[in-house]
């Protein structure tokens, strides 16, 4: 029998407006938007829906923004009869999933990833780090040049395999600079630079994940309802000490998202549904495997075209 997905995207899909339509008529959809802004103590649903962009972006408003939108969509969805069999996020993402996985109440996950997001922005001053996609470059040999440019004293490492064709690498600037070139000296056909506020999922980030472990001892974390997959390992997470690892472990290590994928495959998943603004989850999913369906909910008229699909 074929399973369904939820997956929710990560930094980098915000926009002003996410889910403006939702919370203008729908008083459900509203109240996920005053209790983020609750939790944290601050407006963020008014930035969330009327900006600045360049604001909005900064990763501690970015990560709970993308959270709370991402929340109020599978939300809408579940009300609607469709449920989940597995559940998948892209790093920050991966916090979606453990709210719809009932892991972590919606408060505790908006109030922990503003921290995460704080704590990674502080991890690493301005300009000192950097992230770059590589365009059609294997694996094992990207991972060859981030080696060996860090032996040399830059470090640089693979940050998100992506799908076939396109991983992040992240590090220092030196670091990134050099295994780009490198990279596209052995073959790669393209190194785009990445417009980030620091080299996120690298060793660098391993002070922020060591402040966030303390924020994830205060909150209570439930088994999951709904089986989630690992972004570190691309298991199953099924218990609570799982959980509270991959929150550490995963702010430092690379999001295994093609292997996610190819898990959820595995597991008999052939349709997807990316909760969030954006279509980006979507469109690597394809490149993994072109037969399966996608959807992404970023409004009425996607949240009922997948309603009628599903349910009609």
């Amino acid at each position: 029998m074929s399973k369904l997905a939820f997956i929710f995207p990560g930094q980098g899909s915000q926009t002003v407006g996410m889910g403006a339509e939702f919370v203008e008529n729908d008083a459900q959809s509203k109240a996920f938007y005053e209790q983020a802004d609750a939790s944290l103590g601050f407006e963020l649903s008014k930035l969330m829906l009327e900006g600045p962009q360049e604001e909005l972006t900064l990763t501690y408003n970015a990560q709970p923004a993308l959270l709370t939108t991402g929340v109020m969509i599978a939300s809408k969805l579940m009300e609607a009869g469709i449920t989940p069999d597995y559940t998948a996020g892209h790093s920050l993402g991966e916090y979606g999933s453990f709210v719809i996985a009932s892991s972590l109440t919606f408060e505790d996950a908006v109030k922990i990833v503003h921290k995460r997001g704080l704590y990674m922005n502080e991890a690493v001053p301005a300009g000192q780090g950097a992230m770059a996609a590589i365009l059609g470059m294997d694996v094992d040999l990207l991972k060859e040049v981030c080696d060996e440019v860090t032996t040399n004293g830059d470090l640089v490492q693979l940050a998100n395999l992506n799908c076939p064709g396109q991983i992040v690498i992240s590090g220092t600037k030196e670091g990134v600079e050099k295994a780009s070139v490198l990279a596209k000296e052995k073959g790669a056909k393209r190194a785009i630079p990445l417009v980030v506020s620091g080299p996120f999922h690298s060793e660098l980030m391993r002070e922020a994940a060591e402040k966030l472990a303390i924020e994830i001892e205060k909150v209570e974390i439930s088994k999951p309802t709904i089986p989630i997959i690992s972004n570190v390992n691309a298991d199953v997470l099924e218990d609570v000490d799982a959980i509270k690892k991959e929150m550490i472990e995963q702010v430092y290590s690379p999001v295994q998202w093609e292997q996610d994928v190819r898990k959820m495959l595995e597991l008999g998943v052939t349709t997807f549904i990316e909760c969030g603004p954006g279509k980006v989850l979507s469109g690597l999913v394809k490149k993994v495997d072109r037969s399966v369906k996608t959807y992404c909910v970023y409004d009425n008229a996607t949240l009922d075209e997948v309603v009628n699909a599903l349910k009609g």
